[in-house]
């Protein structure tokens, strides 16, 4: 005790400047060290022949005691709490803005210390300089150390380590078309043909140039719209600012040669998708299924497309497959020919004009995709493998592949066993399910890079969340965003999950995609293309958006951020069975529709309607086991916020809520201990638990997912027969849902069918 209080003692005596000084080099500055005013005698000794050895000995020794003194008070430092409380305080202190000090960590942020107390004095000055010294050399070693960590497999930062070891054979400089094919001869005759590209959508739609009075007119004239009718898409809706361009036809049959597929997807393609054939459709169409030549024939004239069908029971992996082919194709395409440009470049004599071979962006990705969980990624690259590999015999190589399936890969033992969920939950939430990744890919016909760093990527396959952490905020030092100029094909797969997890994530993301790199990250600008250097690349850009359903937000995107063109397509269709349909359990159900003047002004309009008119009738006693579904996080805060100020008998369940308070608010649910359960969409969409108890049924908006409806339903069916005719269900509902589509819709379908449409609304 008397040691320890000792050492408090010391500590106490040193200034905040001292303690710092000791923290961050392990013993006191020698400024502060004790000088006696006499001078000391000089003495003159004579040196012995290993004198040289054995004061080396003597001065390590001595170091080695005045480190673990100094030790000892660091550890006393860490260890006290006395210690710990005044080294928050000092570092507190340390981070206030002042004057005369500036200091730099090792993130990059700027920190200003504060002076102690009064005028500096000028031996200050020093000390001040060294500490500088030493904390850039501190700063630069941990920065070292953060990028062998990045390279080192079991480090846990995501999405931070990169392959550096293949960037020389991967990258488009400096290979020619001779390494990347065999038949170099016959390529350079397919490129030299300009009746070949002349009918091929890359070249068409990459080499078209747009002047400025047709950039000025897509900015500013609205958009001409054309209805279709396709045999297995179902009603399309064509749109373009540009003049108006002929509406596409369904081919019944495709010619592979007619596609202008590159060389290796000719011959794998019919074998990769071969699992989506049936022996009906084998005999007219040998390569593709019927959703799948629709969809490829719009994706090939490089329009956008909007498919808002998109099951992950059905036609999942059916959209996958053909949205692979079309990307890859386009890669494929591109890199070929910069290599076949490089070729040429290097055949020509000195001083010939190279404005010929303006072949590439302002960066080298030219594909994004966007998709919710890592099983997906995981799939996407073994399609992309799948369709590089001519035969068996000649497998592609694939660097990285080890580390990539123990990433993104799933253990099956890791899943309860005694899990059951409905069949879309085990589709949609299978394999790893980790949605905060993010991942480059390099190709060449005959190898793929994985973990390549974003710049030397062709395709970066990420999460909402991962492009987000990559992206940043304004404000922040860490953000990168330049990589994202030059995109020429986005695919978002999955919107409608997006909405379960982040939907802000997209829109981040979607302000940020095609502008200005900030810096050239070494690009030739001879080569770059016109539209790149014009900042007209949004202009070009193909968007793919899948989504499950029609939503508001997501028709905003397709709507808002969108440029491209040669135009969009967006799939109509209205739904013929509703969701009531599906609904098992007796009872009445009542849709009462509320006045509001706009999409905004209804948030306020349905919580008053529903404070005044709604939850009145279900405050008596006799009205209990009310459960009220709540589809947005902010209306559920703000119900959970009144129903606290209200003192009433409830209790909640979020997506945040923890194991146990779920448990305690379906037993007090249950029991009739509470009276009402606020209940968020979310927390369904993630777990589906059965929620036992339910009388009566509140749907403060209609919800996301149309069969959701059906399945809060028929939770009922778990309580006795005896109490069936106190059953009831109330759904709140906005005239702004419904537009002049929308009504037509309601009235010819009936209120099941508008359950399912839920909204055709365009922001």
């Amino acid at each position: 005790m008397g040691k320890r209080r000792g050492e408090r003692e010391l500590l106490r005596s040193l200034s905040k400047r001292q303690k710092k000084h000791l923290r961050e080099f392990g013993e006191e500055h020698p400024f502060y060290d004790k000088v006696s005013g006499r001078p000391e005698a000089t003495q003159t000794c004579e040196l012995s022949e290993n004198s040289d050895k054995s004061s080396a000995e003597s001065d390590s020794e001595t170091e080695v005691e005045q480190v673990s003194v100094y030790h000892k008070l660091l550890a006393t430092l860490k260890t006290s709490p006395e210690s710990e409380s005044e080294e928050e305080e000092d570092e507190s202190e340390s981070e206030e803005t002042g004057e005369s000090e500036t200091e730099t960590d090792s993130e990059g942020s700027q920190e200003t210390g504060e002076v102690d107390g009064g005028e500096e004095d000028k031996n200050d000055v020093p000390e001040k300089e060294e500490a500088t010294d030493t904390a850039e050399q501190t700063r630069g070693q941990e920065q070292a150390d953060d990028a062998d960590a990045s390279c080192d497999p079991s480090h846990g930062v995501i999405g931070e380590f990169t392959d550096v070891k293949h960037e020389s054979e991967f990258s488009l400089e400096t290979n020619f078309m001779e390494e990347e094919s065999g038949d170099c001869n016959a390529d350079r005759r397919d490129s030299n043909s300009s009746q070949a590209f002349s009918k091929d959508p890359f070249k068409q739609h990459m080499d078209k140039e747009l002047e400025e009075k047709e950039v000025e007119k897509m900015s500013t004239l609205p958009k001409t719209s054309s209805q279709s009718q396709w045999p297995r898409l179902g009603q399309l809706t064509f749109s373009s600012t540009l003049e108006k361009h002929k509406t596409l036809k369904a081919d019944k049959e495709v010619d592979m040669k007619q596609l202008y597929l590159h060389k290796p997807l000719e011959s794998t393609w019919p074998k990769v998708n071969k699992q989506f054939l049936s022996s009906v459709n084998k005999a007219s169409d040998p390569s593709f299924s019927p959703l799948q030549r629709e969809l490829f024939c719009i994706m090939n004239t490089y329009r956008d497309l909007f498919y808002p069908e998109r099951n992950a029971l059905t036609n999942g992996e059916e959209i996958r497959h053909v949205y692979c082919l079309h990307a890859l194709n386009h890669v494929l395409k591109a890199n070929a020919q910069v290599l076949s440009h490089n070729a040429k470049r290097r055949d020509q004599k000195p001083g010939a004009d190279n404005d010929d071979y303006r072949d590439q962006g302002l960066t080298r990705p030219k594909v994004l995709m966007i998709v919710p969980f890592r099983e997906c990624a995981l799939r996407i690259v073994h399609i992309f493998i799948s369709l590089l590999e001519v035969n068996d015999k000649k497998k592609i190589d694939v660097s990285n592949k080890k580390r990539f399936k123990g990433e993104f890969g799933f253990d099956p033992e890791e899943k309860p066993p005694n899990l059951k969920r409905p069949e879309d939950y085990e589709a949609v939430f299978a394999g790893n399910i980790d949605d905060h990744f993010r991942i480059g890919v390099a190709i060449l016909q005959k190898s793929m890079r994985l973990y390549a760093p974003f710049y030397s990527s062709d395709i970066i396959i990420a999460s909402p969340l991962g492009m987000r952490t990559v992206i940043g905020a304004e404000g922040e030092k860490k953000r990168d965003f330049d990589f994202l100029s030059s995109i020429e094909i986005l695919i978002i797969d999955q919107a409608d999950i997006y909405l379960m997890q982040n939907w802000e994530h997209v829109l981040h993301l979607m302000k940020h995609i095609n502008l200005l790199p900030l810096d050239s990250h070494g690009v030739d600008f001879s080569r770059v293309r016109m539209l790149n250097l014009n900042n007209w690349s949004k202009y070009y850009r193909q968007t793919l958006l899948f989504s499950a359903l029609q939503d508001p937000q997501i028709n905003s995107v397709f709507n808002k951020h969108c440029f491209n063109y040669v135009g969009q397509v967006a799939v109509r269709n209205v739904p013929l069975s509703g969701s009531i349909s599906h609904v098992v359990v007796q009872l009445p159900h009542v849709f009462r529709r509320l006045e509001a003047e706009n999409s905004i002004a209804v948030i306020d309009a349905r919580f008053r309607f529903f404070i005044d008119k709604v939850l009145p009738e279900y405050r008596d006693a006799i009205m209990s086991h009310t459960l009220i579904y709540v589809p947005s996080y902010f209306d559920y805060v703000r119900l959970r916020n009144y129903f606290k100020k209200e003192d009433l008998n409830f209790t909640h369940i979020c997506e945040y809520t923890k194991k146990a308070g779920v448990c305690r608010a379906r037993r007090f649910f249950l029991k009739g201990e509470k009276q009402f359960l606020l209940f968020t969409e979310r927390f369904h969409f993630y777990k589906r638990y059965t929620i036992k108890g339910i009388r009566n049924l509140i749907f403060y908006e209609l919800p996301t997912y149309s069969h959701f409806y059906s399945e809060i339903c028929n939770m009922m069916k778990a309580m006795d027969s005896g109490v069936d005719a106190t059953w009831t269900c109330t759904v709140l509902y906005s005239n702004t849902l419904s537009d002049k589509k929308g009504r037509m819709s309601f009235k010819k379908a009936g209120v099941g069918e508008y359950l399912l449409y839920r909204t055709a609304l365009v922001y």
